[in-house]
């Protein structure tokens, strides 16, 4: 079972005011480009074997500014489809839906381009990750990075930990932020969660 390396992309304008950022395309701020490029000698510290980028732009800067330009592409890595609440804020939703969680109650059908997930649609995503990270390294030995999206790389840290994918609740995850999933006697464990360098 391969270390992980769980990268969320850096603040963009969307992140930055609460907005559900699914399969919206936008890119950095200024300050999330900053925040990605401090993670450096983070993730030099560590041997890396593979990694692995979700499609879109924000994800894809975050790994060419972490020294990660040839990573995978792998739409299995973008962010939860929020159908109809995406661009819309918890507070927005919970005004139409009071304590409204994404986790335990998902979110309004969309368009049919982007007609929304289930925790179990994303936790099946983070399931083909997890396994196809695993087999990128099999015999080999070094990490695996992930460069992903907060909710996403949440669920996948439950799913790791054989947890449901609701579980994902429990980790708070900011943006431009390194988490590493290794393993204690087998088993996988949080082995680092939300490190930030310091500005």
């Amino acid at each position: 079972m391969a270390d992980l390396l769980l990268v969320r992309h850096g603040e963009t304008e969307w992140s930055r005011s609460g907005r559900h950022t699914g399969s919206t395309d936008v890119p950095l701020t200024g300050h999330g480009r900053d925040e990605a490029r401090r993670l450096v000698p983070l993730i030099r510290s560590h041997k890396v074997a593979a990694a692995f980028v979700s499609p879109l732009c924000r994800a894809r800067e975050t790994a060419r500014l972490i020294g990660m330009p040839d990573a995978l592409v792998d739409g299995d890595l973008r962010e939860w489809d929020y159908g109809g609440y995406e661009g819309v804020t918890t507070a927005e939703i919970q005004q139409q839906r009071p304590g409204w969680f994404l986790f335990a109650d998902g979110v309004a059908p969309g368009p049919p381009d982007h007609p929304g997930e289930t925790p179990e649609q994303v936790g099946a995503r983070a399931d083909r990750i997890l396994a196809r990270a695993d087999a990128a390294v099999a015999g080999t030995e070094g990490a695996v990075v992930l460069i992903a999206h907060g909710h996403f790389l949440r669920v996948l840290t439950a799913r790791r930990l054989g947890l449901p994918p609701r579980q994902g609740a429990l980790f708070q995850l900011a943006t431009g932020a390194l988490c590493r999933l290794g393993t204690e006697h087998g088993r996988p464990v949080v082995a680092g969660w939300n490190i930030r360098p310091p500005e």
